[in-house]
C-alpha cells in the first residue's frame, strides 16, 4: 500500500501521487492531511519552505470539494504571481483524475476579464494574490460568499508585504461557517493576529520549532570590507564550480546592478525583480529551471514564487531587516530532503545581526574566510580534470585521429595534459595570481579604541585641495560607505583634511572601508579624532558652511539597523499591476543606494578569449 493511502486519501488522488513519483509523505503532510480529512476545523500549520505544504493542504482540499457543483467552494491566497501559478499547476496535477474539477489562477499582470470569464465558466478552486482578488471583488467579478474553505498560504510573507488590510477585506466577503487553513513558515505577530481575528480556536501543527530554518541547510558567513562585497561574491561562485544559486539583494536597483556586473564578468546570471514584465519574469524562471542560468539575483518578493529543485546555495548579498525574511531565503535550498548552504556576506558593522538570527532561528552560523586566489585555482583545476575524465567520446572522432595525432606527435603525454588543461586554466591563474586577501582584518591604522556608543568624530586626509566642499564630501562618503542621508553629520572640510561624524554603530564600517581606499590616485587614511567637533548634539549641514551640523534630525531611513518586528512598521509597499505590490525593499524605509561599486582592478574575473594569450585583461569564462 502506498504510504499516502494510509493517510486516508482516495483512489483518484493516490493515482495522481503515483504519477508524480511521490513515495513518502513529508512530516507536515503526515500531520496535516489526516487531520484535515477527518475533521472540519481551522488549522495553523507552521513548516519551512520546501517541506511540501502545498500538498499538505492541496490533497485534503481536493478530496473535500464537490466536483459536481460548479460553484466556487475554495479560495487559496498566496503572496506573489509566481507562487499563485505554481500552486495552481500543482493543484491541477493532483486533481488530474477528478472529473469536472477546475482550478483558476487570479493574479496581476494578466487580463482581469479573462480571469473573470474562466471563473464564470466554473471554478471550484480559485488561487489568487490578495491585490487582484480584492480588485475583482470591488468590480463584482467574483463571488466568494458561499465558499467552504479558505487557505492562506505563506501567510507570514503576505502580511510582510503589507496585505493585511486586503486579507481582512477579502475575508469579510466570506461566510463565517467556512474553515480557514493557515500555512506559514514563521509565526510573527501579524500571523497570530489573523489567527485570533478570523479563525475559530485553530488547531496548531508545528514542524520543527517556530521560526526555525530547515535542518538540511548549513549556514555560513564571510566578513569582508563593504567595498569587497562583490569581489567576495565572485570568489564564492568560483570556489563552487557547479553552483546553482539564488542571490538575494534588498532592492530592485541593487538586484539589477549585481546581475549586470555578473553577466559582464562572464557568469550565467540574471535578475528577477518587480520591475520586470510578467513575460520577462517567466523567461528568466524558465531559463533558471533549465539551468541556463546558474546565478539568479532576486529580491525577496520576486523570489517567493521560486520552487526549483537542487538549488545548491542561497547567497545573502545583503541581509534583510527581519529574521523571518532570512528564514524564507534560506528555505530556497535544502528542499525535499536534500542538503544546501546559506551564505551571508557581511561587513564587520553587521556582525550583531548574525547573533540575532542564531538566537531566533536556534541555529549556528559558521564563520569562514573568503577563499584565496590559489585555493580557487586548485579547485577549478581539479574540476576541469574531472570534466575531461567524464566526457563522453563520440566514435566519429576516430575518423579525425590520424591528422590530430600528426599535429600532436611531438608532445609527450605530460605535455599534452598540461596544454589541454591550460586552455581553460590559464585565465584563472592569470586573474588570481596576485589577488589579495578579501577577509576583513582589523585596521592597523586605528588610533585608540573605537567607541561603542554615542557619536564618533573622524579625521580624514582629503579636503579642499581634492576639490571637496562639505556637501560633495558628504555625498562621496555616503556613497562609498553606503550610509543613509542623515548617518553622516558635522562635516567640516579644511584645505588638506576634513572631519565628519557618524554614530558609533557605523565606526567599524568607516574604518574598514575608507582606510586604504583610493580616490583619484590618492590613498585615503582615516583616524578616530579626539576632537568631538563641538557639541555632541547633531546639527544639520547648511549650504555655504563647511562645518555645520544636524538640527531637528528625524529617524534615519538607511544604514545598518537591528532586525525590527514588522508590527512596528506602517509602510505598506507600493502597488503595481492592479493590486500587486512592488518589491518591499524599496518601499519600507530602505535608503536607495547607488550601485555597489568595485575598484576597477577587482571588477573583472577571467573569461574566455579567442586565443591563449593572457597578457590582456581576462574575463571569467561563461559557465556551461
Amino acid at each position: 500500500m502506498n504510504k499516502f493511502e494510509q493517510l486516508g486519501l482516495n483512489e483518484s488522488l493516490v493515482l495522481a501521487i503515483k504519477d508524480l513519483g511521490f513515495e513518502n509523505p513529508s512530516e507536515v503532510q503526515e500531520k496535516a492531511i489526516p487531520l484535515l480529512l477527518e475533521k472540519d476545523i481551522d488549522i495553523v500549520a507552521l513548516a519551512q519552505t520546501g517541506t511540501g505544504k502545498t500538498a499538505a493542504f492541496g490533497f485534503p482540499l481536493i478530496q473535500k470539494i464537490n466536483a459536481e457543483n460548479r460553484g466556487t467552494q475554495a479560495l487559496i491566497l498566496s503572496p506573489t504571481r509566481e507562487l499563485c501559478l505554481q500552486i495552481t499547476n500543482e493543484i491541477k496535477l493532483y486533481s488530474k483524475y477528478v472529473k469536472g474539477l477546475h482550478t483558476v489562477a487570479v493574479y496581476g499582470g494578466a487580463s482581469i476579464n479573462d480571469q473573470a470569464r474562466d471563473i464564470k465558466r466554473g471554478a471550484q478552486i480559485i488561487v489568487a494574490t490578495p491585490g487582484r482578488m480584492q480588485d475583482m471583488i470591488t468590480r463584482n467579478l467574483v463571488n466568494i460568499e458561499n465558499i467552504e474553505y479558505c487557505v492562506l498560504d505563506e501567510a507570514d510573507e503576505m502580511l510582510n508585504m503589507g496585505f493585511y488590510e486586503d486579507i481582512r477585506s477579502i475575508l469579510s466577503h466570506t461566510p463565517d461557517s467556512k474553515k480557514t487553513w493557515l500555512f506559514s513558515a514563521t509565526m510573527p505577530q501579524e500571523v497570530a493576529r489573523i489567527a485570533k481575528d478570523f479563525m475559530d480556536t485553530p488547531t496548531e501543527i508545528t514542524v520543527g520549532h517556530k521560526n526555525q530554518g530547515s535542518t538540511n541547510v548549513s549556514h555560513e558567513f564571510y566578513v569582508v570590507n563593504a567595498r569587497d562585497r562583490y569581489s567576495a561574491l565572485k570568489r564564492l561562485a568560483d570556489v563552487n564550480p557547479d553552483i546553482f544559486s539564488v542571490i538575494f539583494c534588498r532592492t530592485k536597483r541593487d538586484t539589477q546592478a549585481v546581475a549586470e556586473k555578473l553577466v559582464e564578468d562572464g557568469y550565467n546570471a540574471a535578475a528577477l525583480h518587480g520591475d520586470l514584465s510578467q513575460a520577462q519574469r517567466d523567461g528568466v524562471m524558465k531559463s533558471f529551471r533549465g539551468r541556463q542560468i546558474q546565478m539568479l539575483v532576486a529580491t525577496d518578493v520576486a523570489a517567493r514564487g521560486i520552487d526549483v529543485d537542487d538549488v545548491t546555495h542561497v547567497i545573502n548579498y545583503q541581509l534583510p531587516d527581519e529574521v523571518e525574511t532570512y528564514t524564507h531565503r534560506s528555505g530556497r535550498t535544502g528542499r525535499a530532503g536534500k542538503t544546501g548552504t546559506s551564505i551571508v556576506i557581511i561587513s564587520k558593522s553587521e556582525m550583531r545581526k548574525i547573533s540575532q538570527i542564531e538566537r531566533i532561528m536556534k541555529t549556528k552560523f559558521i564563520e569562514k574566510n573568503v577563499p584565496s586566489g590559489m585555493e580557487i585555482c586548485e579547485i577549478q583545476l581539479l574540476h576541469l580534470a574531472n570534466k575531461i575524465n567524464d566526457v563522453a567520446v563520440d566514435s566519429e572522432i576516430d575518423n579525425y585521429l590520424p591528422k590530430i595525432n600528426e599535429v600532436l606527435a611531438e608532445l609527450s603525454k605530460e605535455d599534452l595534459v598540461k596544454k589541454i588543461v591550460s586552455m581553460e586554466f590559464n585565465r584563472f591563474i592569470s586573474y588570481y595570481r596576485k589577488s589579495r586577501d578579501l577577509t576583513s582584518q582589523p585596521s592597523e591604522r586605528r588610533t585608540g579604541e573605537v567607541p561603542t556608543d554615542g557619536a564618533v568624530r573622524y579625521f580624514v586626509n582629503i579636503g579642499q585641495r581634492d576639490d571637496f566642499d562639505w556637501m560633495s564630501l558628504k555625498d562621496f562618503l555616503r556613497e562609498t560607505l553606503e550610509l543613509g542621508r542623515d548617518d553622516l553629520f558635522k562635516v567640516d572640510v579644511k584645505e588638506g583634511f576634513s572631519f565628519f561624524n557618524t554614530d558609533a554603530e557605523h565606526a567599524d564600517k568607516v574604518m574598514s572601508i575608507l582606510n586604504g581606499y583610493e580616490h583619484n590616485g590618492r590613498r585615503i587614511n582615516v583616524e578616530i579624532s579626539n576632537n568631538d567637533g563641538g557639541s555632541n548634539s547633531r546639527r544639520r549641514d547648511h549650504g555655504g558652511r563647511s562645518g555645520g551640523g544636524d538640527r531637528n534630525r528625524g529617524p534615519r531611513p538607511g544604514g545598518d539597523r537591528n532586525f525590527a518586528p514588522r508590527g512596528e512598521r506602517s509602510d505598506r509597499g507600493e502597488r503595481s499591476d492592479r493590486g500587486e505590490r512592488s518589491d518591499r525593499g524599496e518601499s519600507r524605509g530602505y535608503e536607495r543606494r547607488d550601485d555597489n561599486r568595485e575598484p576597477r582592478n577587482e571588477r573583472r574575473g577571467p573569461a574566455r578569449r579567442s586565443d591563449s594569450s593572457t597578457s590582456a585583461p581576462a574575463r571569467r569564462p561563461r559557465r556551461s
